[in-house]
């Protein structure tokens, strides 16, 4: 059983609506407020009846049991020991894709222990209030880091809420995390902006490009019609983690080029059986 709260979520796009529809939908709340920086995704939240209501910050804070982040990690890094401050019994988490600067930021923190950070492993190319998805999060995994931080009634009611809407709970080291998602998320996104920058720059002489486009290029760089508002702060935030597995990608990519030039059917081969193995793990 998980306690209906008064929940305020700061940041109603895609995550942040998606969220507040499962928290309607699992009757995990008893009033969902909003705080939004922009008038127009107010306005459509308000439209989609994502939230019942939008407030400021200061009042939104007052009036919550469970405060929710989920706007770009740099905002969050410089808003959320402002929130903390104003905090005294609520549950504040967040739902951002990096999580050793957060961490690191409320490290000496009075109330550190109301905090509890998340990453909930779903999203899409697309943002905005109007992108929220109904069942977005189930059978999906959440990470939380540093739990052991957090206080036991706070890690408590937020392990049941994720649980309460389909998520399987994965307990992890904040640097840990980092390191993990630049492999099995930052790097995809980066390899399809890539990608789609070198079609498009090609496309400039060769037009058939896109009207020959199949299934498989669509999946590839669907990737890169996510939002730079979203992805250059988490790009900049695990930099160190993401220079090195770019590097590394870097390097597998000129063993292609090299065998492909050389006409090396046989290594060629090789890096495909080698890649096959992915499906170990992707099936």
């Amino acid at each position: 059983m998980v306690n209906r709260k008064k929940i305020a979520i700061i940041g109603v796009g895609l995550i942040g609506g998606s969220m507040a529809l499962q928290l309607h939908e699992k009757k995990l709340s008893s009033l969902l407020i909003g705080v939004e920086a922009s008038k127009e995704h107010a306005s459509q939240a308000l439209e989609y009846e994502l939230v019942d209501e939008f407030l400021p910050l200061n009042e939104a804070i007052a009036a919550a049991e469970v405060i929710v982040l989920a706007i770009p990690v740099n905002k969050m890094v410089h808003l959320l020991p402002r929130i903390m401050d104003q905090v005294t019994d609520q549950i504040v988490m967040d739902m951002g894709s990096t999580k050793a600067s957060v961490i690191e930021v409320l490290k000496q923190h009075p109330r550190r222990g109301r905090f509890v950070a998340t990453h909930p492993m779903w999203g899409t190319e697309y943002s905005g209030p109007k992108s929220a998805v109904r069942g977005a999060f189930e059978g999906k995994a959440v990470i939380i880091c540093n739990p052991n931080e957090s206080d036991a009634d706070a890690l408590e009611w937020v392990k049941k809420m994720y649980g309460k809407i389909g998520m399987r709970v994965v307990e992890m080291e904040a640097k840990a995390h980092d390191l993990h998602v630049a492999y099995v998320s930052h790097i995809s996104h980066i390899t399809s902006f890539a990608l789609a920058n070198t079609v498009l720059e090609k496309e400039k002489v060769e037009s058939a490009i896109f009207e020959i486009a199949s299934a498989g290029f669509e999946s590839t760089v669907r990737l890169a019609k996510s939002n730079p508002d979203m992805w250059v702060p988490i790009f900049l935030q695990n930099k160190d983690n993401i220079i090195d597995v770019l590097t590394e990608h870097i390097d597998q990519l000129t063993k292609f080029k090299e065998s492909i030039q050389t006409d090396d059917s046989g290594r060629l081969q090789a890096l495909i059986a080698d890649a096959n193995k992915i499906r170990r793990i992707i099936r």
